[in-house]
């Protein structure tokens, strides 16, 4: 059987290397990697094919940047020679992002079956555009691999097949136990001069957050109120510091007593620096999960989650946007005072998901 999993952004690499290591334990697929190139830069990129264990892939579309309309054609206009070319029996997306929607309508277009990981997610927000990509790609696949149980209720909601929806847990997880030795074995944090449990991690980079001069007032009241309490590790993604320049605040940022700048992190040295953060303050759906499998208060700066599975039972807490500092330094004390919430694990998250989506695969699809 063969199989094309498609790979866009950086929690891409991360869920496409541990269907990547299960399915090839199995003689019966074949099993090739297609990079979109959404995420292209070494630090968002290369550096996660090393540390994650997987091949260079086996086609690149080299699409860089443009409008999510320009983004999304491209990468169908470039994957449609591919996908012709090749003619697999499969082709896996994982996620929400414009990769995963382009390939999964030029797949379902050409009568090639189309797996979705991370399915049924789903946040209410419209104006988000990774939810629109979510329902449109759910809703034009044939198999739907489900991460947590809300995810499953939102799909037999939109009236999806049962036989569609196979809650099988969440990939991710699979990533983050295969490569947890090497990472705590790493000294990121001591490098810095910091102690485990003494230090706060932030990321920000959704364009509600990070685009608006508004927003990166608020950011930057965020970061000095939240300094005030503790040093502050923030990788800053590229989106976030281009704004930060554009909008002229980059040097006043740079100039935060507590604040420690660094060029975005590579897979292992990040997980490092949040298994050993007091708490972590982001906009990030998968920091979210990470968050919560190591059990690391989060706090998220959204007014929704696509993952309440996090919220209801794991470490995270949503405050709002970037405007909600006052609430988040209340959490953030809270926890630092020991009266964070107990937490517990969702169900099958427990590095097994990817061995259960290829065995479903090979029964349905084999002989």
């Amino acid at each position: 059987m063969k199989i094309i999993c498609v790979m866009g952004a950086r929690p891409n690499f991360v869920k496409v290397a541990a269907l990547y290591r299960a399915f090839t334990k199995h003689p019966e697929f074949s099993v090739k990697l297609l990079h979109t190139g959404q995420h292209y830069d070494d630090v968002m990129y290369r550096v996660f094919l090393r540390q994650l264990s997987l091949p260079d892939p086996d086609f690149s579309l080299n699409i860089r940047g443009g409008s999510h309309t320009e983004q999304t054609a491209n990468i169908m206009l470039g994957f449609e020679k591919i996908l012709l070319n090749e003619r697999p029996d499969m082709v896996f997306v994982v996620g929400d992002v414009n990769s995963s929607l382009a390939c999964a309508l030029v797949a379902v277009k050409e009568a090639v079956k189309v797996a979705h990981i991370e399915a049924g997610l789903r946040s209410g927000d419209k104006a988000m555009p990774e939810e629109i990509n979510r329902i449109l790609i759910d809703h034009i696949s044939d198999e739907l691999f489900v991460s947590e149980m809300s995810a499953v209720a939102n799909l037999q909601s939109e009236n999806i097949g049962a036989d569609k929806i196979h809650f099988v847990g969440n990939v991710m997880i699979d990533s983050l136990i295969y490569c947890k030795g090497r990472a705590m074995e790493l000294s990121v944090f001591e490098r810095l001069g910091l102690k485990s449990n003494a230090y706060f991690v932030m990321t920000m980079h959704r364009p509600s957050n990070v685009d608006s001069s508004q927003a990166l007032i608020e950011l930057i009241g965020l970061i000095e109120a939240v300094s005030n309490l503790g040093a502050v590790v923030f990788p800053v993604h590229p989106r976030t510091k281009s704004s930060l320049i554009r909008h002229g605040f980059w040097d006043k940022v740079q100039r935060i007593n507590g604040l420690i700048l660094l060029a975005p992190q590579g897979y292992l040295e990040f997980f490092n620096l949040v298994a050993n953060a007091i708490l972590v303050i982001t906009d990030s759906g998968g920091v979210q999960e990470e968050t919560t499998f190591l059990d690391v208060p989060c706090v998220t700066f959204r007014a929704n989650t696509e993952r309440p599975a996090t919220t209801e039972g794991g470490s995270n807490y949503l405050v709002g946007g970037v405007a909600a500092v006052d609430t988040a330094i209340g959490i953030i004390k809270k926890i630092l005072n020991e009266e964070k919430k107990q937490t517990s694990l969702p169900p099958l998250w427990d590095g097994f998901a990817s061995e259960r989506i290829a065995e479903i695969v090979k029964k349905k699809y084999t002989k």
